[in-house]
């Protein structure tokens, strides 16, 4: 059955992209996610698919891939050391990694997005005792009252603090580790010259560029403990230097040799951070 249709605009409409490209690996042979989920949605959401369905966009499909996939490995750690602790998707679109991950019985686990989001995802997924939505911006101050502070608490955000403004990260950063115990923070973080590349292409091209601009780069993993003091950099990973994971041959070389450029090695990667 077809949910209602959906057109989304602005950083919103990064996630239909992301679910689509998600599909699309998940039909592969040999998929290097294999979210039959994102599939699923993509056959129930009334929306026009095919404007995604061109080269620029499905070519991604291996790197986004790699990147849910190095996020989902991530928490699997966590979860394997913290069987009962809480876990916060910031942003979290139309991501099912609450339903991709074996979760043990004592995780509660939070989805967090705008109301219009969370809206579709209701429409989508259920709400169980241990599985909740809740609708705001992850912004704001007021959401965080509702989430338990008593467990290790993992937070994700993947796909999101690039788009923010830098003391935006930092005050959001310093909210919730101010908020839970311990834990640990995962995202995922692009190189300098990537951020400057989107933003002139939103100033100059922007009748053609429909994606908002990133704002805030990583540049050393160091960084990250410059933005909140409470947080620890642990590791990182560089999704290009996952090339042997991808299925298609021409992709993986040139992933291959990608990872062999440290300008193009940390175009895209996955950070790790506890607190």
């Amino acid at each position: 059955m077809a949910v209602q249709k959906v057109d989304f605009t602005g950083v919103q409409s990064t996630m239909l992209v992301t679910l689509f490209l998600r599909a699309l690996d998940s039909r592969e042979t040999h998929p290097v996610l294999g979210d039959h989920f994102a599939a699923e949605a993509v056959d129930r959401i009334d929306y026009d698919w095919a404007r995604l369905d061109k080269p620029t966009i499905t070519r991604n499909r291996f790197g986004l891939a790699l990147r849910a996939k190095q996020f989902d490995e991530w928490t699997a750690q966590f979860l394997h050391r913290n069987p009962e602790a809480t876990v916060l998707q910031l942003a979290c679109g139309l991501d099912t990694r609450a339903f991709r991950l074996d979760r043990p019985v004592g995780v509660r686990w939070f989805d967090i997005d705008l109301s219009d989001v969370v809206a579709l995802r209701r429409e989508l997924y259920s709400e169980t005792e241990d599985y909740r939505m809740i609708a705001a911006s992850v912004t704001d101050e007021a959401w965080l009252t509702e989430i338990p502070e008593d467990k290790p608490t993992l937070i994700l955000a993947e796909g999101l603090l690039m788009y923010l403004r830098e003391p935006e990260v930092r005050r959001l950063s310093a909210q919730l580790t101010g908020h839970f115990p311990s834990g640990e923070l995962i995202f995922d973080g692009v190189a300098p010259w990537v951020a400057t590349m989107t933003q002139l292409l939103k100033k100059y091209f922007h009748r053609w560029y429909d994606y908002p601009a990133y704002w805030t780069a990583t540049r050393e993993a160091e960084e990250i403990e410059r933005w909140d003091p409470r947080l620890r950099y642990r590791d990182h990973v560089c999704v290009v230097g996952l090339y042997e994971q991808v299925p298609d041959l021409a992709l993986r070389r040139f992933y291959r040799i990608g990872s062999r450029l440290p300008w193009l090695r940390n175009y895209l990667r996955v950070f790790r951070a506890e607190f």
